[in-house]
């Protein structure tokens, strides 16, 4: 599949030996509702995935847990075979249970048995990027992820995975990690008004490192402030845009994953993270976390 020469928002990063545009495409909410079982418009959602290679992003972001398997599912229908541009980015740690929750799954069992579905459902031979998921559906939790890491290193080491990441992370879990192995990403929650990461971003762009936040627009419950809506309202744009124009403003080692089940609302993200913030601006919006 061909890619546009459509210039993105922020530019590319690279993580390890991949290079994305730095605004992506999370495919979460491709998922029906409550991220499970399939799509009210499966054909609605092959074209958001088809849309999104054609304008140029090079960074898709999924789980086999949403749905679970309808998203990586959908991804290998609208684009296999894959651009050697695109890169898909995956997590494991996590599964689905019947009533809709995300119990943990990091036992070695768990974490191999979660590659080996990411590569069937995907259909590929080695995945780009994994992203181990540590604590719950609550947030992060402290405790060793040593064995589970060993393992997705070991399967690494197999060649049935390209490069490693963390997601739901503390500081002291990433810095067991980097006692272990290389990883090229830290996924975790971080927007406008939750900057409890703010030193972790800095961090680790001195690093290198890629910081993808996920809910970067405040996820089921949007991101609302008086701030950001005078902001917007000076630009004339969206409050929404702001809060992704701000991301790619602040530092240059995040990459942005906004996700959604629509064409028309994929390009409106585009273009809104695209906004020329000022240093007033800036002032402004920082206070909000703050």
């Amino acid at each position: 599949m061909t890619t546009s020469t459509t210039s993105l928002p922020g530019g590319t990063w690279t993580m390890g030996d991949l290079t994305v545009t730095r605004f992506g495409y999370g495919a979460m909410q491709l998922a029906g509702p409550g991220v499970m079982g399939p799509p009210a418009d499966h054909d609605g959602a092959l074209a958001v995935l088809r849309e999104a290679v054609r304008l140029g992003i090079t960074h898709i972001d999924t789980a086999d847990a949403y749905g679970p398997h309808v998203t990586n599912r959908l991804i290998r229908e609208a684009l296999h075979p894959y651009s050697d541009a695109l890169h898909i980015v995956t997590k494991v740690g996590a599964v689905r249970d019947a009533q809709g929750g995300w119990p943990t799954a990091r036992e070695p069992e768990d974490l191999r048995r979660a590659v080996h579905s990411n590569l069937e459902n995907l259909g590929v031979e080695r995945l780009d990027l994994v992203n181990l998921r540590l604590g719950d559906a609550g947030g992060p939790r402290p405790g060793s992820l040593a064995k589970a890491y060993e393992t997705l290193v070991d399967l690494q080491g197999q060649g049935l995975i390209r490069h490693l990441g963390l997601s739901n992370a503390t500081a002291d879990q990433i810095a067991e990690a980097q006692a272990i192995a290389p990883f090229v990403c830290v996924q975790n929650l971080y927007n406008l008004a939750h900057r409890q990461d703010d030193d972790l971003v800095d961090r680790l762009a001195g690093q290198g490192i890629a910081y993808v936040p996920f809910f970067p627009l405040g996820g089921f419950s949007p991101l609302q402030s008086s701030a950001l809506s005078a902001v917007a309202a000076r630009l004339g744009t969206r409050p929404m845009s702001v809060a992704l124009a701000w991301l790619l403003h602040r530092s240059p080692n995040i990459l942005l994953i906004p996700g959604t089940s629509s064409v028309a609302h994929l390009r409106e993200n585009i273009t809104g993270a695209g906004v020329t913030l000022s240093e007033e601006d800036v002032a402004e919006l920082d206070v909000i976390g703050r």
